[in-house]
């Protein structure tokens, strides 16, 4: 008789023998029980998957949201709506409070995000970086990294607040969150106080950059070999993640928006986090591609040859000085990205003036 597997599925079986976190990608609760019992240890969130949340638990949320209305009846849609966002995500932080206490902090965390449209102000970013580390101890505070952004990733570190960089597809970037963390935690070592307990994350958006690649060479009529493409953000995410292991440095990464299952499988083995939308979860975990470790095997030279000799906005992807902290707002991926985040959130301002408006029997 074959002996009996003790793991669920593939992404179980990488939770289990392997250095890589499993994250959900998703605060909606029915996704985040299927990636717990499948081994997830964390939650990314941002103001789409927040959206995306709220729509699926709707029958959930409803009630509290019309609550709310009614409790404060000055409040602007503004405050309802983040009343609203903070409710979502500390409901999913919840049911991660065993992880978190069980690894006496390590895991068990769910990132939210601060105002995407805040992107240009440090200042602005950091209040809401401070107040929404007041609200439950498993939080990280994700901001995007912005030129702002580096400002206030060290100013927050600077404070004790756990960070996740986000709205970030280069190397250049990686390197710039991780100085930024590495200079707020000197800071606050200098002054004798702990960093036991901060947990600095470093997003890499591999599909992101997948996605900027093949938009540009539409754009330019460029030439590229089409399965090149397809590694791009992971080429970019592997250089990064070989940096960080040479200089050290404390800020993890973590892997977001998947596209293929090269944004998984290539990253398996590293000390590094996958942050997984839920659907991908459902395809890999049916998926026979092996659960081994591959993210000390490089990009084929080839490939990198003909993104880098084809592509300058690989360039500007996978240098190290590909580009300049006041070129991080400008760079093509970094405005799209940060386009969808702030439509999301004004979708859920709009989701809140609804909820004003559907009382009314004039209206419906």
């Amino acid at each position: 008789m074959a002996a009996q597997t003790p793991w669920k599925s593939p992404l179980h079986q990488m939770a289990g023998t392997t250095p890589t976190d499993y994250w959900n990608d998703s605060a909606a609760v029915d996704e985040l029980t299927y990636a717990l019992e499948h081994g997830a240890v964390g939650v990314t969130s941002n103001p789409t998957i927040i959206m995306a949340a709220l729509k699926k638990d709707m029958r959930l949320w409803d009630a509290r949201l019309r609550a709310i209305i009614t409790e404060h009846p000055a409040w602007s849609e503004v405050e309802i709506a983040w009343q609203i966002y903070e409710d979502i995500a500390l409901h999913a932080s919840k049911m991660l409070l065993p992880i978190f206490e069980r690894t006496s902090g390590h895991k068990g965390r769910l990132s939210i995000q601060t105002n995407p449209a805040h992107y240009r102000s440090a200042e602005a970013m950091l209040a809401q970086a401070r107040r929404f580390n007041s609200l439950a101890p498993n939080l990280h505070v994700k901001m995007p990294a912005t030129q702002a952004g580096i400002q206030a990733i060290e100013a927050a570190t600077y404070e004790g607040i756990s960070i996740t960089a986000t709205v970030s597809f280069t190397v250049a970037q990686a390197i710039a969150i991780a100085e930024a963390v590495e200079r707020g935690l000197a800071r606050r070592a200098a002054e004798g106080k702990s960093n036991a307990d901060i947990h600095p994350i470093c997003v890499i958006m591999a599909g992101r950059v997948d996605d900027w690649m093949n938009a540009v060479i539409t754009r330019d009529n460029l030439t590229v070999h089409p399965s090149s493409v397809a590694w791009a953000g992971v080429a970019v995410t592997k250089k990064a993640y070989q940096i960080f292991q040479q200089r050290g440095y404390r800020a993890r990464l973590l892997v977001a928006a998947y596209r293929h299952h090269l944004h998984w499988s290539e990253f398996i083995g590293g000390d590094l986090i996958v942050s997984i939308p839920y659907d991908w979860q459902k395809r890999f975990n049916a998926s026979d591609v092996a659960v081994v470790t591959r993210i000390d095997t490089p990009v084929a030279p080839a490939i990198v040859d003909d993104l880098y000799t084809h592509l300058p906005e690989f360039r500007k992807a996978y240098d190290e000085d590909g580009l300049t902290i006041p070129e991080f707002d400008s760079y093509g991926a970094t405005v799209r990205t940060l386009r969808g985040f702030i439509a999301s959130y004004h979708e859920l301002l709009g989701v809140v003036r609804e909820s004003f408006m559907l009382p009314n029997p004039d209206v419906r």
